[in-house]
């Protein structure tokens, strides 16, 4: 298996190397160059099955020869002891023919667990197997950084900076990424947005000098074995509700895009999803891409479900990169675009393949919030935002003979004051986090400058 990247003038890699490597050295995204296929017969053959044993059949045709059979059977046992629920990723139904899947039972509560418990354990395996020591910097909008931190905290060949934008994630995100104790992870809390920080993660593995003297690694949904981890749950879940004998479809709740193209990989490998919708808050520029061609960037506004104040949509590239005919240099074209100008245009050909490929909606902060108070009146659950803006998505969309699962990618008490605004509720934490509050937090703010976190990085990497 050989990985490739998304502008064409990276090397071809391993999926180790494209683990390690996180972004390519051209700029792009390593993807696979073939998307390994899954008979009919091997996906009704996941019913019944361990989330572990059905993880392992999903994923191992994408790993190659990077690891062993036992050994990659091992890393995704010790990936999923922590979660707190025996099926890790268990469905619920909110109404007729609409399904909630909970991506929110991992150490972190929020869906990122399912790639980055892996990727730890990955990264640790590998690097130990290589006798080396790696410096990951990693971006995030709220749940990325405290999964990663939880991930990797503690481990003795990786230290862990995780850039987070200053007073815009939750509390209790905050408190997640900034309390450990732990003298190989450090919080830094950046001023500006979330694509600002996205844009110093890029500024930084684009500076190769830096890059190669911290031996930098990144575990963003840009290294591609995130996004394969993700992969698994769609075929669980559509399995569950009768794959491959019938057709299932999803909506996701998405920012960056990493977790909506792990279902377009699903559905390459063979699984039957009829429809892939993508559920945008008011920072919505990938469906206003779908529904009129041009992605613009127009600024961030912040709003109640932060993980998804997002413009610039890092894993968009990806699915660019598929609809242009795997054309490597038209997508650094679109993406030297937007470096530029700020945005682009897509090509009627390759707008009317992503219109093949995914619906898309939006919902306003008043609709968020009435569907978080729908959702506990009527349906019995208690949404996060993020969630609920899905679950709007999806009832807007329709939902007929085709099951619909929405993706329920956070644990609502991670968001607290918003859902007790929109339903009197104060969600708790669960025990195991009952301390959350009391523990002291050790946070670093830095300006939105690529020198002064370079010159801190180097600092901290060298103690």
């Amino acid at each position: 298996m050989r990985y490739i990247s998304t502008r064409g003038q990276a090397p071809d890699l391993t999926f180790s190397e494209a683990m390690l490597t996180g972004l390519a050295r051209d700029g792009g995204l390593y993807v696979p160059a073939e998307v390994p296929q899954m008979p009919a017969g091997e996906i009704a053959a996941l019913a019944g099955l361990s989330y572990e044993e059905a993880a392992f059949r999903v994923m191992r045709p994408f790993v190659g020869d990077s690891f062993a059979d036992a050994e990659f059977a091992e890393i995704i046992a010790r990936a999923y002891q922590g979660f707190g629920h025996d099926a890790r990723a268990p469905l619920c139904q909110l109404g007729p023919n609409h399904f909630l899947l909970e991506l929110f039972h991992g150490p972190t509560l929020a869906f990122k667990d399912f790639a980055m418990q892996l990727i730890g354990q990955l990264f640790e395996a590998e690097l130990t197997r290589r006798g080396e020591r790696v410096t990951i910097v990693g971006a995030t909008s709220g749940d990325t950084g405290s999964a990663a931190i939880e991930a990797f905290r503690g481990l003795a060949a990786v230290d862990v900076f995780i850039l987070f934008p200053d007073g815009r994630v939750s509390e209790v995100q905050r408190r997640q990424m900034t309390t450990p104790t732990e003298a190989n992870v450090h919080a830094l809390a950046l001023a500006g947005d979330f694509d600002d920080c996205q844009a110093r993660l890029k500024d930084m593995f684009n500076d190769f000098e830096f890059r190669d003297a911290v031996r930098l690694a990144g575990v963003n949904s840009i290294n591609w074995a995130r996004v394969l981890a993700q992969v698994v749950y769609y075929f669980t879940a559509a399995v569950s509700l009768g794959a491959p004998h019938r057709a299932v479809s999803f909506t996701v709740p998405t920012g960056n895009f990493g977790d909506i193209f792990a279902g377009h990989i699903a559905r390459r490998m063979g699984l039957p999803i009829e429809k892939l919708v993508i559920a945008t808050n008011q920072n919505d520029i990938l469906h206003r891409c779908l529904t009129g061609g041009a992605y613009r960037t127009e600024g961030v506004t912040p709003s109640i479900s932060p993980s998804m104040d997002i413009q610039v949509s890092s894993n968009f590239e990806r699915a660019l990169f598929d609809v242009y005919d795997r054309d490597g240099r038209a997508v650094a074209q679109l993406m030297d675009e937007l470096k530029a100008k700020g945005g682009f245009d897509v090509s009627q050909g390759a707008l009317g393949r992503l219109r093949e490929l995914f619906a898309s909606g939006r919902a306003s902060e008043e609709e968020t919030r009435a569907i978080i108070a729908r959702a506990a009146r009527r349906m019995g659950r208690t949404l996060c935002p993020h969630s609920a803006v899905g679950v709007k998505v999806a009832e807007e969309q329709g939902i007929g003979a085709t099951p619909m699962v929405t993706l329920a990618t956070a644990h609502p008490a991670k968001f607290p004051d918003a859902v007790e605004a929109a339903t009197g509720h104060r969600p708790a934490l669960p025990d195991r986090m009952a301390d959350l509050f009391d523990l002291p937090e050790r946070v670093t703010k830095v300006p939105n400058t690529l020198t002064s976190l370079e010159a801190l990085i180097r600092e901290r990497t060298q103690t």
